[in-house]
C-alpha cells in the first residue's frame, strides 16, 4: 500500500468491485482471522479498506461473524472512520422496502457473542456508548441524499437481534410497540467495538422488508431480503461514494476532537 486507508467499510460482498486497484492485506489478530483478507483500493481519490463481514463465500452467519478480528484488523491496517451498511426490517409502516435509515440510537438484544476486546486480566475497561454512531459519518450520509436515494430518514433506532432466525410476530410487535424504527443482526457488537477501538463509526439501514409484525408485513423470508437488497444494491453504492467525497480527511490522534476517536481518553488500557 502507498498510503493507509483511514476509511473502512464492511458489507456484502457485491462491494470488491468498488475499490480501484484493490490489493489484498492478510492481517492476523489476537482474536483470530477475520471475516476474509481486507481489500485496499482507491475510491473517489481516498484510500478505502473493504471487508465483507459475512466473509467471502457469505458463509458466517450474523451470530458467528467474528467482529473483534474485523474491527482489529480494519484499525491495524489505519481505518479510523467505518461505514457499516447493513439489510433491516422494518418496524414502522412508513418504511417500506428500499428506505435507507440513519440511525442515531440502537438497542442490543443479541447474546452469546464476544463483545469486548478487553476481555484480559487487567484493569476493567469502561467506555461511553450514550450515542453510538459518530456525528461526522451521520452527517455526512445525511447530506448524501440524492434524486436516486430519495431522502434518508434522519434517525432512529436499530434493534440488533442475534439470528439467525428473524423474529417472531409477538417480537416484532413488542420491538415496533417500543418506538424503535429497523431491527437486524450484525449492528452489535460492530459499533461497540469500533468504540473500543477508538475508532469513529456509522451505519445505513437499508429496508428490505417489514417485519412479521408490522401491519402489512408477511412473514419475512431469506430469499426476499436477498431479492431487495440485490435490487438495491447499486443505490446504495452511489450513496457510500458520496459519502466518502463528503467525509473529512483524518485526523492525527493528537488533533482529532470527535468524540469516538476520544472514547479510550483518560482510560488505563489492559
Amino acid at each position: 500500500m502507498t498510503s493507509k486507508p483511514d476509511i473502512g467499510i464492511i458489507g456484502g460482498t457485491g462491494f470488491y468491485s468498488f475499490l480501484e486497484n484493490p490489493q489484498t492485506v492478510e492481517v492476523e489478530t489476537p482474536f483470530g482471522k477475520p471475516s476474509a483478507p481486507i481489500s485496499v483500493g482507491s475510491v473517489e481519490g481516498r484510500q478505502v479498506a473493504f471487508l465483507p463481514r459475512h466473509g467471502l463465500n457469505h458463509q458466517y452467519p450474523p451470530h458467528m461473524v467474528n467482529y473483534r478480528a474485523n474491527l482489529w484488523a480494519l484499525r491495524s491496517v489505519g481505518v479510523r472512520q467505518v461505514l457499516g451498511p447493513c439489510a433491516v426490517g422494518s418496524l414502522k409502516p412508513e418504511y417500506g422496502p428500499g428506505t435507507f435509515v440513519v440511525p442515531d440510537q440502537v438497542v442490543d438484544r443479541t447474546w452469546g457473542r464476544k463483545h469486548t476486546v478487553y476481555d484480559v486480566e487487567g484493569p476493567v475497561v469502561h467506555i461511553g456508548f450514550a450515542d453510538p454512531y459518530c456525528p461526522r459519518g451521520r452527517k455526512a450520509f445525511l447530506s448524501s441524499a440524492t434524486s436516486e436515494t430519495g431522502a434518508l430518514v434522519d434517525g432512529g433506532t436499530l434493534v440488533v437481534i442475534n439470528g439467525p432466525r428473524f423474529s417472531s410476530r409477538a417480537e416484532s410487535q413488542w420491538h415496533a410497540a417500543a418506538g424503535w424504527s429497523v431491527v437486524g443482526m450484525t449492528g452489535v457488537p460492530e459499533s461497540t467495538i469500533a468504540r473500543e477501538l477508538a475508532m469513529c463509526y456509522s451505519t445505513v439501514c437499508l429496508v428490505t422488508d417489514h417485519d412479521a409484525g408490522v401491519e402489512g408485513g408477511e412473514a419475512v423470508s431469506h430469499a426476499e431480503v436477498v431479492k431487495q437488497f440485490g435490487a438495491n444494491i447499486g443505490r446504495l453504492k452511489s450513496l457510500l461514494l458520496d459519502v466518502i467525497k463528503a467525509l473529512p480527511e483524518a485526523e492525527s490522534d493528537e488533533d482529532a476532537q470527535c468524540s469516538c476517536r476520544r472514547a479510550l481518553d483518560g482510560i488505563e488500557l489492559p
